[in-house]
């Protein structure tokens, strides 16, 4: 399988589930502006919607949107980084990742564009502590968010708050969330991606 991706974008969810559950993927770096790959390939031939992830499976179909392709991965590995169809610990998990989507990833997009004007982007830093404020109460206690097990919606989390770095975001209100993101770095799957991705260098042995 061959994942299409742009370092350090929500294509890196799906890249740590891949990881942490263990299957093999081949990464395919793709450049935004330009709209190709790092071989040349053009981007929108292979994907019209033209962004990452986008996930090629073995018989050449593609997959596209990143909830869904956490939820094919780790159901394609039987792991239990999504659980079983079916369960209600499965809609919950689903609950969450369309939250994150929708109230979070969708909120950064203005704080990424330098014509966004001042008011908006303060609208929005209002709007993505208010949401994180829910996250918060939900890590309360807890290593991730539903409890001691790494999902895909904390591969998810992870990700998108990595962002509020880039956009000077300051989330020190928020200690559980804080914490959540030390944790998760550290892990070794989740390392091995952003060393792959370019995001982290290789520590010396």
């Amino acid at each position: 399988m061959k994942l299409y991706y742009f370092p350090g974008a929500c294509s890196l969810s799906p890249h740590i589930v891949a990881r942490e559950a263990g299957l093999s993927l081949e990464l395919v770096k793709v450049h935004p502006a330009s709209q190709r790959t790092a071989s040349g390939a053009d981007f929108l031939a292979i994907s019209p919607k033209g962004y990452v992830p986008v996930l090629e499976l073995e018989d050449g179909q593609l997959l596209t949107e990143g909830p869904v392709i956490v939820q094919y991965l780790s159901d394609l590995a039987k792991s239990a980084l999504v659980p079983a169809a079916g369960t209600m610990e499965r809609y919950r998990q689903q609950e969450m990742l369309g939250y994150i989507n929708s109230e979070l990833h969708k909120s950064y997009g203005p704080l990424f564009n330098r014509k966004t004007p001042v008011e908006v982007r303060d609208e929005r830093v209002v709007y993505l502590k208010k949401r994180y404020a829910l996250i918060e109460q939900q890590l309360e206690g807890k290593n991730y968010l539903f409890g001691e097990h790494f999902s895909a919606a904390d591969a998810y989390l992870y990700t998108v708050t990595r962002w509020a770095a880039l956009v000077k975001l300051d989330l020190s209100e928020f200690p559980n969330l804080m914490a959540f993101q030390s944790r998760v770095s550290e892990r070794p799957h989740v390392r091995e991606a952003l060393i792959a991705e370019g995001l982290q260098k290789v520590e010396a042995s």
